[in-house]
């Protein structure tokens, strides 16, 4: 199977330093690592947000610096780690990434099931600056749902979360995932998260890929 991303002799400023890394195509991804061994950094150079001093990244098998990057991120799509979230209700923040991608808007009905699946329980017109931080991740993560990206970037995606909550979200999002044929990549400093749920992992440490291995991840 063609792997989503092939990255070869990759290096960015003094973050990262990676000989070569193969990310599989449709599969759960964990990049693991302690804070600052560059996990977001190589997140970003993935949906091409920021760009490598030297060597190549390649998508699907083209070169990733000749992609054109707003077509890129509509087909790699990145959530950050403090979400963003746009003036106006939970309704108009969720339409929004429908714009961005070019998408056909979809009805009331559509929206609430997405808001069902990463467990967010408000009205549609509720205004979204009141909404709590895990809230508003949770809103962030609809929407690049409802987006339908080929690959999901997820940096620490529940980090603003209660232990329960993250595990019903990361259950339904992985299944999802799986289900649908996603390439989802997920960063996180928590090693029993990439032991449950990544078939996939890429070890970090210090900018450089300490190990990688496939994983069986839990039913």
């Amino acid at each position: 199977m063609m792997d989503a991303f092939i990255l070869q002799a990759i290096k960015y400023m003094d973050i990262l330093d990676i000989a070569e890394l193969k990310i599989p195509l449709q599969k759960v991804t964990c990049l693991l690592g302690e804070s600052g061994s560059g996990k977001t950094t190589l997140l970003r150079l993935l949906n091409h947000l920021i760009s490598p001093d030297s060597g190549k990244i390649y998508f699907m098998g083209e070169d990733l610096s000749e992609l054109n990057p707003v077509e890129l991120r509509r087909r790699v799509v990145m959530l950050p780690q403090t979400p963003v979230v746009f003036p106006g209700s939970v309704e108009e923040n969720l339409l929004q990434g429908l714009v961005y991608s070019e998408k056909p808007q979809v009805p009331p009905e559509k929206l609430t099931m997405v808001m069902e699946k990463v467990k967010l329980s408000k009205e549609l017109h509720t205004p979204a600056g009141v909404l709590s931080g895990g809230e508003k991740q949770r809103l962030a993560l609809a929407r690049i749902l409802l987006m339908d990206p080929d690959v999901f970037l997820l940096d620490e995606p529940s980090s603003a979360l209660d232990e329960l909550t993250e595990k019903l979200i990361l259950d339904s999002l992985t299944e999802y995932a799986r289900s649908q044929g996603k390439t989802l990549i997920m960063v996180t400093h928590n090693r029993r998260m990439g032991d449950f749920y990544a078939d996939y992992t890429v070890f970090l440490e210090k900018g450089h890929i300490q190990k990688t291995a496939e994983v069986a991840a839990c039913e």
